[in-house]
């Protein structure tokens, strides 16, 4: 084999997975709803500093909300792995006879042989705890998740919210009128919005332009929903 091309290889897994997904779902709803809010009331209010108050309302509402929803799935993930745990620390002390046919049934699955199956699972069940860690991974498919993973999520995800949502407002900040400020809002947005949804699909292996292509449509109507119900209800 040439172990210069062996040493060369390098692997590219995607990492901080969970960092990355609370990102999209803070910055994905960020870019929007401020973006369909402010295109709403840009229907049928004319002074942007209204839109600012009501802009900034929402996205201290809205990354609060978001943060504390990522906060208690984090908690959520986090409890659910210790009640699985306790349950699989009785099942090893009071079914122990089931758990380790379990565990060779485990090894079957892999491809171990019979004798094998059994040499491994006497190994595994002399310490409990790295047993039942083992039974965790394997049989129930829990990784043990980050103590502080709650907190984590919810910064992660409030402050994308905030991100996501000051830049259709901007253009509200500069200029008086809102008819103007929104078509700067609407051209910046769907920009952000483009690109945001290009390096989103690039990442995780979607094709990137129809990624893109999708994301901006969802805001796009989004948008266009809201300002065509204010203008309906206008009167």
């Amino acid at each position: 084999m040439d172990t210069h091309l062996h040493h060369d290889h390098k692997e590219t897994h995607l990492k901080s997975s969970q960092a990355l997904s609370d990102i999209v779902i803070g910055m994905s709803d960020g870019l929007t709803v401020p973006f369909a809010l402010a295109a709403g009331l840009s229907g049928v209010v004319t002074s942007s500093g209204i839109i600012v108050i009501a802009g900034i309302a929402e996205i201290c509402a809205g990354s609060i909300a978001m943060g504390l929803g990522g906060y208690l799935a984090g908690k959520t993930e986090q409890d659910h792995y210790k009640s699985e745990k306790r349950r699989e620390y009785d099942e090893v002390e009071n079914l122990r006879h089931r758990e380790i046919e379990e565990t060779k049934e485990f090894f079957a699955n892999i491809g171990l042989s019979p004798q094998l199956q059994q040499q491994a699972t006497e190994e595994i069940s002399q310490d409990k705890d790295r047993w039942v860690d083992f039974m965790m991974k394997y049989e129930l498919g829990l990784e043990k998740p980050d103590p502080k993973r709650a907190t984590k999520s919810a910064l992660n995800i409030g402050l994308s919210y905030v991100a996501g949502g000051i830049i259709p407002l901007s253009p509200y900040f500069f200029i008086s009128n809102s008819a103007e400020a929104l078509k700067i809002s609407v051209v910046a947005t769907l920009i952000c919005l483009f690109v945001f949804g290009f390096f989103k699909s690039k990442i995780t292996g979607v094709n990137p332009l129809w990624g893109a292509l999708r994301v901006t449509l969802i805001g796009a109507m989004a948008a266009a929903a809201a300002f065509g119900v204010a203008k309906l209800f206008e009167h």
